[in-house]
């Protein structure tokens, strides 16, 4: 009888194991081009399409403001607030540099939706499109 219970124990294991390995997700391709402006373009992107335009609730009193044409070498996003636009940025978002250094700060990064936004600018500078 202990044999088939140690089958059975390592079957349940395995499936166990294999449905776990097929939840995981993928990670994402070599990002090639490393460059600030690539890494903006990238973050802008994400957040454009999962903070914005998903209707994600943590951002919906805000809006997109990317100024990736940088002379100085720094293309940045900004988030404002929605009605005011001209007003103070909440966050800023910049990379500088090749391979680039990514910086966020701002009022935003204050509150306790900061880990999160780290967490995603992160994942987009890297090639990844997923939203959190």
């Amino acid at each position: 009888m202990r044999p088939r219970l140690a089958t059975t124990h390592v079957l349940a294991i395995a499936a166990t194991a294999a449905l776990v390995a097929s939840c995981q997700s993928k990670a994402p391709a070599s990002v090639a081009d490393r460059s600030a402006l690539s890494t903006m373009e990238r973050v802008a992107l994400g957040a454009n399409s999962c903070w914005f335009k998903s209707g994600d609730a943590a951002f919906t009193a805000y809006k997109l403001a990317p100024e990736l044409n940088s002379f100085s070498g720094r293309p940045r996003i900004l988030i404002v607030h929605k009605g005011s636009p001209e007003s103070r940025p909440l966050l800023v978002v910049q990379a500088e540099g090749n391979p680039s250094k990514l910086d966020a700060f701002g009022p935003m990064m204050g509150l306790p939706v900061a880990p999160r936004i780290a967490k995603d600018v992160t994942r987009w500078a890297s090639g990844n499109k997923a939203c959190g």
